[in-house]
């Protein structure tokens, strides 16, 4: 198995695409796996469409879904940090894709994206690693 770690800044963004980094670490690695992995308690990782206003559309659904308040136990942090700890039962925090020849084999539209909505902390770590 090949591995590599990056190092992701998030800024103030729910959505980071990692697409690109995803397409560089696989190129010339021929068929296998592709395994993402987040080692965050406040991230998951996604598939999906990007540039088309998914992204605001998915920053919507999780802030109806997991409001930034005060209603969780969870409460260290600034105002709804509860809400980013919850985040990964809804988007895992690793993901698998299939490599077909060096190349993810993503749809057309699909994106890799990291998704976290835990502000007060804007650096993240992502695994990848091809098993070949």
């Amino acid at each position: 198995m090949e591995s590599t770690e990056l190092t992701v800044e998030t800024g103030d963004r729910l959505v980071t695409d990692l697409t690109d980094e995803v397409l560089g670490f696989c190129a010339g690695r021929g068929d296998g796996l592709l395994n993402l992995f987040v080692p965050h308690a406040t991230a998951g990782l996604a598939v999906m469409e990007t540039g088309s206003g998914s992204e605001h559309d998915l920053v919507q659904t999780v802030d109806r879904l997991l409001p930034p308040d005060d209603r969780y136990r969870h409460r260290h942090g600034s105002l709804g940090h509860g809400r980013d700890h919850v985040l990964p039962a809804f988007v895992s925090p690793a993901l698998t894709l299939p490599l077909v020849a060096g190349r993810p084999a993503l749809g057309t539209w699909q994106s890799v994206v990291l998704v976290d909505s835990n502000f007060d902390n804007t650096l993240r770590r992502v695994r990848l690693s091809f098993l070949a």
